[in-house]
């Protein structure tokens, strides 16, 4: 059993150890990143059919996008979103969840069965920050098939855009590739640390999905009686909207003016979404008593 008393003073200190110990956060993340190559490439066979069936499903999507874009020259009326700007975007899309799926949703999956076996109480004693433990451990390395896919696909559709991206728009794009990461990142581990209370919460986790679904399509569209209230939800409660739609403008649009006050928001939004999820985190960690209590 683990004495609650350690385990608290642990979670108080935002899961470091106790012991005057500074790890290597990096050649911790690469020895992670090793060991997970090493697994994949044990079962080379899985991993090659994940791969190709991660690229056959983005090669459908695509082409469904195509297909539409044979009926119309737009998304919408005077959004902006024609054919490539909005495979920018969609581009974008992938980009995002491609290192979301990479990165983090391996690890925030098992956050539950964690709790269930005990196996996060050994994390807890490990000197190292628990979040960064839990949420790097491992590292699905197919996903990032996905990844060069989407940057394939994004060369593509910046070479066909009738004006080709500034310096200042080219630099900030991987700032709020970053800044839409974060927050995905801090949804889904807010919803994997409540496993600490419920036990199990698959459901909730599913959650993550039918919410980041908003993200996946341009702000424009969600206007009227219907589509206002959304927009405004899942912009500045749960900021899912700004995680694609701010750097795909960025790049594929022209600067202009009204653009930058959703630009400033969306920093403050990842700010913001990475400090709620680490209290969050932190005050999961102080309510668990070990698989044993």
């Amino acid at each position: 059993m683990i004495d609650t008393t350690a385990n608290e003073a642990r979670a108080g200190q935002g899961g470091e150890a106790v012991a005057n110990v500074h790890p290597s956060y990096l050649g911790v993340f690469l020895t992670f990143a090793r060991n997970s190559l090493v697994r994949d490439m044990t079962f080379r066979a899985n991993f090659i059919i994940e791969t190709v069936s991660s690229l056959s499903w983005m090669a459908m999507n695509l082409g469904y996008y195509m297909l539409i874009f044979r009926f119309t020259s737009s998304i919408g009326r005077n959004t902006g979103w024609g054919e490539y700007e909005f495979f920018v975007f969609l581009a974008t899309t992938l980009v995002v969840n491609s290192i979301v799926q990479a990165f983090f949703m391996p690890n925030c999956e098992e956050f539950s069965e964690l709790i269930r076996t005990g196996g996060l109480d050994f994390a807890l004693l490990k000197p190292i920050d628990t979040q960064f433990l839990i949420s790097l451990q491992k590292i699905d390395w197919a996903s990032l098939s996905n990844l060069l896919f989407a940057i394939g696909l994004l060369a593509f559709s910046l070479a066909h855009l009738p004006a080709w991206p500034t310096a200042v728009q080219i630099l900030l794009y991987p700032l709020y590739i970053a800044c839409g990461v974060a927050i995905m990142y801090s949804l889904m581990i807010t919803l994997s640390a409540t496993s600490v209370w419920l036990g199990r919460n698959q459901t909730l986790y599913d959650f993550w999905f039918y919410i980041t679904n908003f993200s996946r399509y341009p702000m424009e569209i969600y206007h009227g009686t219907v589509g206002s209230p959304l927009r405004i939800f899942f912009t500045y409660i749960i900021p899912v909207l700004v995680v694609v739609n701010v750097p795909a403008q960025l790049l594929a649009k022209p600067l202009e003016a009204q653009s930058w006050p959703l630009a400033v928001f969306a920093l403050f939004a990842a700010a913001a979404s990475l400090w709620t999820s680490r209290q969050i985190f932190r005050r999961a960690m102080l309510s668990y008593r070990s698989a044993s209590s």
